[in-house]
């Protein structure tokens, strides 16, 4: 039988979530939640997925709206096998007591603090972990991406040190109201940046020092990496590595992708929706080692790179395949590989 989710927040992770779940052979989406009627409610009744209002004294305005829903947000928790919190950071914390009343596994998105749940998840570094978990936390963006890039390297090399310096988009692209305009900002001003001590919640054991710059763009996250490693491979050793994991895309050096925007553009162009990139996206050029020291840059978008995530995570805590099985359905399923 089909794992039926529930997805509680249809904002710029819900949407994509939900869209992905639809995809998957062995799931179906019984339904997502909105706390009030506006046009992304509207593009979720669209695709017929069912409506269900997540604040209970907010029903009235979605008929004021014109817009049909199924029910409470109570009754959409109770018929699901797992729901996806995909709500604004804190407010998980909150639903927490409603998913435990219905027995309901919940898995939450990065802005929620890691002291909520069991464990925190990314599929290629700890899969395993979150197996018949009952609240999991699906690492944010960049914690995913460096996730994914610190696994391989680990696990083939060893590693005795990680710096990083993040380049952090101001805002997503609908955040009208999110900055700077024209500025650069330290963010924080104090190190390190979260990011380090997020990772650790993947790598507990991992040397992880890392900054963050706050600049005018929506599109995506740039990361400058340093990796010490165990060994001293040659660089065409370290590419061929990440070449080989399966939401890396190693950007070719003849490709003409110079940044964010045409890594952007070339994902619309292939039809990608929402313009969105899911994998790693890590200059080939800039793939260096010196001694057993590791260089290199990778852009990581925000919007999108933890879908596979969460779809992953819900295989996870549904006992319903191990790593490799699921990240093969989910990528095939989604067409992930540029």
């Amino acid at each position: 039988m089909a794992i039926q989710v529930a997805v509680n927040g249809y904002g710029t992770i819900g949407k994509r979530v939900a869209d992905a779940v639809t995809l998957q052979p062995d799931m179906e989406l019984v339904g997502v939640a909105k706390t009030r009627p506006n046009h992304e409610a509207t593009l979720a009744v669209s695709k017929g997925y069912p409506l269900y209002a997540a604040v209970a004294d907010r029903i009235d305005a979605f008929a004021e709206a014109g817009i049909d829903i199924a029910g409470g947000v109570e009754e959409l928790v109770a018929a699901a096998d797992v729901v996806v919190d995909a709500c604004p950071s804190g407010i998980g914390a909150q639903n927490k007591p409603m998913y435990d009343e219905h027995d309901t596994p919940a898995l939450y998105q990065g802005g929620e603090d890691a002291g909520v749940v069991d464990v925190s998840f990314n599929a290629r570094s700890n899969f395993e972990r979150a197996i018949g978990a009952d609240h999991v936390r699906v690492v944010s963006c960049n914690t995913t991406g460096l996730s994914r890039l610190l696994a391989p390297l680990e696990e083939a090399y060893g590693v005795e040190k990680a710096r990083v310096t993040l380049v952090r988009r101001g805002g997503d692209p609908a955040q009208s109201g999110r900055g700077p305009i024209n500025d650069v900002l330290p963010d924080p001003v104090e190190l390190p940046s979260h990011h380090g001590p997020d990772v650790n919640t993947i790598f507990p054991e991992l040397d992880i020092d890392t900054l963050g710059l706050k600049v005018p763009a929506t599109l995506m996250h740039t990361h400058s990496v340093n990796v010490t490693l165990d060994a001293a491979p040659d660089a065409e050793a370290v590419a061929a590595l990440l070449d080989d994991q399966r939401r890396t895309f190693l950007i070719p050096a003849a490709s003409g992708i110079d940044g964010a925007g045409a890594i952007k553009e070339y994902a619309m162009d292939r039809g990608r929706p929402r313009g969105d990139v899911w994998e790693n996206c890590v200059w080939r050029e800039s793939v260096s080692m010196e001694g057993r020291d590791l260089y290199l840059f990778q852009a990581i978008h925000q919007e999108s790179d933890v879908v596979p995530e969460n779809v992953d995570a819900i295989r996870a805590v549904s006992g319903a395949a191990d790593a490799a099985e699921s990240m093969a359905t989910t990528d095939e399923a989604l067409g992930i590989g540029l």
